[in-house]
């Protein structure tokens, strides 16, 4: 055994295509993943797939290379598909299949919502070799485009397969199922897996090949992980001295809701510190606008809710901080998991007030250990209470005058013609509202 383990150094010892090994080279793969290493030869000998390895291991190289190998030796249209349980992780594995296959011409579709679905039509019909997407707008597709079936599909992934395959996707995901055929190959894919049967069962795997790059609920031994016990009062202080404490690093703070995220995102503004946020509730234009302001570093914070915790590459990521504690465990897992990838070190940071203890002794449970805490003098923290509580006044304001012109735009607009899909969302019909008040204002006091 230990032999072998030595013999597998690179990307040609797994048994991939010339073009392959040379794509891995140009993306700066010296060398396959423990993931790769041990899912890619099973792949290539037709096996189902249950895969499980922390986040930032390489897990789409894992499923994407041998779809690549596979589809140069048979290339045809719709070849493979795969679903994502987010719409920014599935434009994010579609770039990685794009960058792999660039050398062999790949075309890929990425099927989600908040983009309009006429576009997407137009790229089903050029007939794409891989369609990656979410259920819900595959599902769209599957039942409104003329002409686009799945009834060839080869391959069918499933990332963040514990996600995909939890009630909330159970309907999508069975009409799914039942659209495509039974004889392909089918991979799962994620960080945490779901230990029911019946769950797996679901997904239609053929005597698959379980394989575990990590154990059960671990995170990297890069990341470096932390507790602070707060009174509930103080959160916003003790987030704003941990974040003036790191400046400098890219951080990215999880919370428990959407209108949380935008609250917190108007307060660290107000302080100066460079936030942005992404949640749920932002047009697909807006999400990806605020992902890419993150990347390029224009902002440092991304205040988020836990669509931005699965599968997402944002190799620059310093810190994690767990403003608000998920009450499910897993999550824990994958939100600490967008920092210390791909062998490089993070720091994760968990603010745990009174309400939230019993949530936080289930993440210990789970990852099996106990943590440190962070050191942070609470006569210091509260030093900024001054300048936190102002900067939380001011964004009360804002907050709540941007979500009364919001109520008021909705109450006009009530009885009208819905809006195309694809337009403008309200925050641009709050700055169109705002910018013709503040132009009436200008008017009248030119007029005085």
């Amino acid at each position: 055994m230990e032999e072998s383990e030595e013999v597998v150094k690179s990307f040609k010892d797994l048994g991939l295509s010339e073009q392959l090994v040379e794509a891995c080279e140009n993306l700066g793969w010296a060398s396959p993943s423990k993931i790769q290493a041990e899912a890619i030869p099973y792949a290539l000998e037709g096996k189902d797939l249950i895969g499980l390895a922390q986040t930032g291991s390489g897990k789409t190289g894992a499923f994407a290379l041998p779809i690549l190998h596979a589809l140069l030796e048979d290339p045809q249209p719709f070849f493979a598909c795969v679903l994502s349980p987010t719409r920014e992780l599935a434009i994010q594995i579609a770039e990685q299949f794009e960058a792999l296959g660039s050398v062999i011409g790949v075309k890929c579709a990425v099927l989600v919502g908040g983009i309009d679905m006429m576009d997407q039509q137009i790229k089903l019909g050029k007939r794409p070799h891989i369609v990656v997407g979410t259920p819900g707008r595959l599902v769209d597709h599957l039942t409104n485009t003329k002409g686009f079936s799945l009834q060839k599909l080869k391959y069918l992934v499933l990332d963040e397969a514990d996600r995909l395959l939890n009630e909330d996707f159970e309907k999508t995901l069975d009409e799914i199922l039942n659209a495509i055929p039974r004889d392909r190959k089918t991979y799962l894919f994620s960080a945490t897996m779901t230990k029911k049967v019946r769950k797996l069962q679901r997904a239609c795997l053929r005597n698959p090949v379980k394989i575990e790059a990590a154990s059960k609920y671990s995170t990297v031994d890069t990341l470096k992980q932390q507790y602070c016990f707060i009174p509930a009062k103080y959160k916003d202080c003790y987030l704003v001295f941990i974040l003036t404490e790191m400046s400098g690093s890219t951080s990215m703070v999880f919370t428990r809701t959407c209108e949380a995220t935008r609250f917190l995102a108007l307060v660290l503004r107000n302080l100066g510190l460079g936030a942005i946020p992404i949640n749920g509730q932002m047009t697909q234009s807006k999400r990806l606008g605020a992902l890419n302001k993150f990347k390029s570093g224009e902002c440092k914070i991304l205040i988020c809710t836990d669509v931005a915790s699965r599968g997402l590459d944002i190799p620059s990521v310093d810190m994690v901080i767990n403003y608000d504690i998920p009450s499910n465990s897993k999550d824990y897992i994958h939100r600490v998991g967008r920092t210390a990838r791909a062998g490089r070190s993070g720091v994760a940071i968990s603010l745990v007030n009174q309400y939230e203890v019993e949530w936080y002794i289930q993440i210990e449970k789970l990852i099996g250990k106990k943590l440190p805490k962070h050191h942070a003098e609470e006569e210091e923290v509260l030093l900024l209470q001054e300048h936190v509580n102002e900067a939380k006044r001011m964004s009360s304001k804002s907050f709540f005058l941007v979500l009364s012109i919001k109520q008021t735009i909705k109450e006009k607009e009530k009885g009208s013609k819905k809006r195309r899909k694809g337009e403008d969302d309200d925050d641009d019909d709050v700055n169109r509202y705002l910018s013709r008040n503040k132009a009436k204002a200008s008017k009248k006091s030119k007029n005085h």
